[in-house]
């Protein structure tokens, strides 16, 4: 038994046939057309993760600009309250 109750011998008639009909010509154009569109898919797929990071980093970064200039803000407010306690 094989895969899905399929026999090694009854694949190998079926894969006999399909040469038989495509030739190996078209079969190995169809394996290169198949490849190229998997390996384009691929690149795509690397291309809009790596589009995405950049997005998120440029966001964080974003995000972290804000945050200093505000503890700068909370920085000076605390040191002025200080240096006016200070002399009262």
């Amino acid at each position: 038994m094989g895969l899905g109750g399929i026999s090694i011998w009854q694949l190998l008639i079926v894969l006999a046939i399909v040469v038989l009909i495509f030739g190996t010509k078209r079969l190995k154009g169809m394996g290169t057309d198949l490849g190229g569109a998997l390996k384009g898919f691929k690149d795509a797929v690397a291309t809009d993760d790596d589009a995405e990071k950049e997005q998120n980093l440029e966001t964080d970064a974003t995000a972290n600009a804000a945050d200093s200039t505000v503890n700068k803000e909370k920085a000076e407010a605390t040191s002025s309250k200080e240096n006016s306690d200070k002399s009262a």
